[in-house]
């Protein structure tokens, strides 16, 4: 049994993403399952539509009839899902519900791929690009959500906070 999270695709009746969507929520809440239901989703773009002469943004599902859930797939998870009402079931063959593999999720753009750095704070690096390039400077701090650091870059004989991408630097 996989104890972390995958996307899943349930199928609904059509029209009723939303419902089911917040009737899953309820029941997670309801029955404390946020650490094993941890996500669930209805892909909507955003799409501009021109009537009368106005301009007016309205958000149109991409998936009609489909809601993508993250969880982890166990007998109690499923039965909650399953016997949502406006679910008819997951996509799968069968009963065996089957989660969507990394490069689908990326894909379909529901989920940020998380930046992994193997640079810590207080570690040196060298700036390879940007206005500060070939400059030396020691992490102060690092953001993975904005994937930016913060190094102290010695200019002029002073320390200077600045802020980096991660694809500026590397590692000395």
């Amino acid at each position: 049994m996989s104890e972390t999270p995958k996307w899943y695709v349930v199928h609904t009746y059509s029209g009723h993403e939303n419902k089911v969507k917040a009737n899953i929520e309820k029941l997670v809440e309801n029955r404390g399952m946020e650490d094993i239901i941890t996500e669930i989703v209805v892909p909507t773009e955003e799409k501009i539509e021109i009537k009368n002469g106005k301009k007016k943004a309205k958000q149109k599902k991409i998936f009609p009839g489909y809601v993508l859930i993250k969880m982890i797939m166990n007998d109690e998870s499923w039965y909650v899902v399953r016997n949502t009402r406006g679910v008819t079931g997951f996509v799968g063959p069968g009963s065996k519900p089957i989660p969507l593999s990394d490069e689908e999720v990326k894909s379909m753009g529901i989920e940020e791929p998380v930046a992994e750095i193997d640079i810590v704070v207080g570690d040196t690096v060298k700036v390879t690009s940007g206005p500060f390039e070939s400059f030396i400077g020691v992490i102060e701090g690092i953001n993975l959500e904005k994937q930016t650091l913060k190094a102290l870059i010695s200019m002029f004989g002073r320390e200077t906070p600045v802020e980096l991408d991660f694809t500026q630097v590397e590692k000395l």
